[in-house]
């Protein structure tokens, strides 16, 4: 190889590479900009119907939809910040609104939802159809050339509505045309993705001037639970090494000594010895089995194997009391999110088999990209109390601190309801 060639290489690969990120970039900003479209069309429908109960309200019928009015554009609103959140957008969500309609209406929050409603449903709306309007165009063009004499006669040649094609060279011309759209979607589509996101990031994150001593407590607070935790778990997997495989060991070790001690002072210990080998058998292959039970505490080797619909499954089936499950994930978590659920799930079952005294149990477990949400309810006698020893502190720990959220509802005579929200990370 030349030294030319050495120089040259580097080069041609960083090139190589810079293509690269610039068609990544412009694939996942179409996509952005295609997205947007899902929320942008029903902010138009919301601001045609929000105009017309303004309209209604002068009369006093409007008055009535206020309240759905309202709720649907905080639930919309709650989506697009879910749909930036996937694609990396960190949204800080500000206070909730009241839920009275009058007091909802002039609510700060309120009022910068509707700024961004009105700016999504106009430009945020236009920039969606240009970004799927693009990849259309620069197809349609660029290809030309392969279809154009298949078309009718004297038809609009371009994709933008000028020229006809009755030779080679003006099919070629209108390839070059799509060569300049698929330039535009390279060059342009990254900003107007960009652009379409600015509302959101200004309107439906928390004002600057909002206060954030109280989400600060709660991560530091959050990070104090994940250190506790931690801590929590090693100390739990060395009092299981110590006070199980360990000992067991030190079985074996003695058994294995005495039977060499055996064999080296008697003519014929064979029946003796026999007896003491099977006694150290039988103790290394019960240190083997804690060794493995504490390796599958740590992170269970099923969930890497089935993913967490296969793992809650195999909780199920050994589960005492009768429980099923439906997992609709559609796309992997972050692997400390799946333990985590794991972990939940595998601790709720075991404390509705020994507390509950349920006939069935119900596992649910649904993603939507952003959040992993788990239910987890039994027909029991209900009343169970995270004061009362049966392990709910601990899961609720577990899940703080994976900064997810925990609510459980059993009332006396059940039924009994665990909802678990988590982060599911990338």
């Amino acid at each position: 190889m030349t030294a030319g060639t050495l120089w040259r290489t580097p080069r041609l690969r960083g090139a190589k590479e810079a293509g690269t990120a610039v068609l990544r970039a412009a694939g996942a900003a179409i996509g952005e900009l295609a997205g947007g479209f899902g929320t942008a069309l029903p902010a138009l429908a919301l601001l045609i119907l929000l105009l017309l109960t303004a309209v209604l309200s002068l009369t006093g019928t409007g008055l009535l939809l206020v309240g759905p009015v309202l709720g649907g554009l905080h639930a919309l609103a709650r989506r697009e910040r879910r749909r930036l959140a996937r694609r990396g957008h960190d949204l800080i969500a500000p206070d909730p609104p009241p839920t009275r309609p009058r007091a909802g209406l002039v609510h700060p929050t309120t009022r910068r939802e509707m700024r961004w409603l009105l700016q999504h449903a106009s430009a945020g709306l236009l920039l969606a159809l240009t970004g799927i309007a693009l990849p259309v165009l620069a197809v349609r063009d660029t290809a030309f050339p392969l279809y154009w004499r298949f078309a009718p006669k004297d038809t609009t040649a371009a994709s933008i509505g000028i020229g006809t094609a009755h030779t080679w060279l003006d099919a070629i011309a209108v390839s070059l045309l799509g060569v300049g759209w698929i330039a535009l979607i390279l060059g342009l589509t990254p900003a107007l993705a960009r652009l379409q996101a600015r509302p959101a990031r200004r309107f439906l994150a928390a004002d600057p001037g909002t206060d954030l001593s109280v989400r600060i407590l709660e991560l530091t607070a959050s990070r104090a639970a994940a250190l506790d935790a931690h801590a929590a778990e090693l100390r739990r997997i060395e009092r299981a090494l110590h006070d199980g495989s360990q000992n067991r060991l030190i079985s074996v070790t003695v058994l294995l000594g005495a039977a060499r001690r055996r064999l080296s002072r008697e003519p014929d210990p064979k029946d003796e010895v026999i007896e003491i080998l099977e006694r150290a058998h039988s103790a290394a292959e019960q240190a083997l089995a804690d060794l493995r039970g504490v390796s599958r505490s740590i992170l269970p080797p099923v969930l890497e194997a089935q993913g967490l619909a296969g793992a809650l499954a195999g909780l199920a089936a050994d589960c005492a009391v009768p429980c099923r499950t439906d997992v609709d994930v559609p796309v992997r978590c972050a692997v400390s999110a799946e333990a985590t659920a794991y972990f939940v799930v595998a601790e709720a079952l075991t404390n509705i088999t020994k507390h509950s005294g349920a006939q069935q149990a119900a596992v649910s477990v649904r993603s939507d990209g952003v959040h992993l949400r788990l239910t987890i309810t039994d027909d029991g006698r209900g009343g169970a109390d995270e004061d009362g020893g049966s392990g709910l502190t601990g899961i609720r720990r577990r899940v703080e601190a994976h900064d997810g959220t925990l609510r459980l509802a059993s009332p006396a005579g059940g039924p009994t309801t665990l909802e678990v929200v988590l982060p599911c990370g990338t």
